[in-house]
């Protein structure tokens, strides 16, 4: 069993739970601004000043919270992601099979990013040019898809500490896989549709019955 890999999904998804009120409320503030600007100018968009700006707080301050662009974006890019979870666990999600429910997941997540090309051309920019030191949010950001992809895999299972380190494993290069696809299609080398087939022609690999 897995028991530590979930344990360190818990850990990387407690942001926002940690520090004051006043503290969360800042960083919700910044994250809201910076999606704002990249929805309607894209990665050049977000300026770390025209984020502070928006946000109301102190340039100093920002960067305390984010060291960089590609940090606040790829963070940017987890806070997204964790609402598609959220909007995800209202209901059950439909289908028969494991990959069928993948597959379902997959495409509503797929959906709500390219809705907004400009937002999804910035947060998959920002993920492309991570390097190291954003390793903590490349790991949220991971951590969040893994989490989607076992809770579609398995939605009997309330206790992720119940996944075997396969599952885990299956899920990771879903998630790997739906990034890659995502950024083929920001980056015009794929279209939506091509886009939502190399999602199912992999998930379908991985997921026989």
């Amino acid at each position: 069993m897995s028991t530590a890999n979930t344990a360190s999904t818990a850990n990387s998804l407690s942001v926002e739970d940690l520090g004051s009120a006043a503290q969360r409320d800042r960083r919700k503030r910044i994250l809201d601004a910076t999606i704002e600007l990249a929805s309607t100018g894209g990665f050049d968009a977000v300026q770390m000043r025209a984020v502070a700006e928006r946000a109301d707080v102190a340039l100093g301050t920002l960067y305390r919270y984010f060291p960089s662009k590609i940090h606040l974006l790829v963070s940017a890019l987890g806070r997204e992601l964790e609402r598609a979870d959220v909007a995800l666990r209202d209901k059950p999600v439909p289908g028969d099979t494991a990959a069928e429910r993948v597959i379902h997941v997959l495409k509503r997540t797929t959906r709500g990013m390219q809705g907004d090309a400009h937002l999804t051309e910035a947060l998959t920019r920002a993920f492309m040019f991570a390097d190291a030191s954003v390793q903590a949010e490349i790991h949220t950001v991971g951590m969040l898809l893994t989490q989607m992809m076992t809770r579609a895999m398995h939605p009997e299972q309330t206790d992720l500490t119940d996944l075997t380190d396969t599952d885990v494993a299956i899920a990771r290069v879903i998630g790997d896989v739906w990034l890659s696809a995502l950024v083929a299609w920001v980056t015009g080398r794929s279209t939506a549709p091509e886009t939502a087939q190399h999602m199912e022609t992999a998930v379908g690999l991985l997921l026989r019955d």
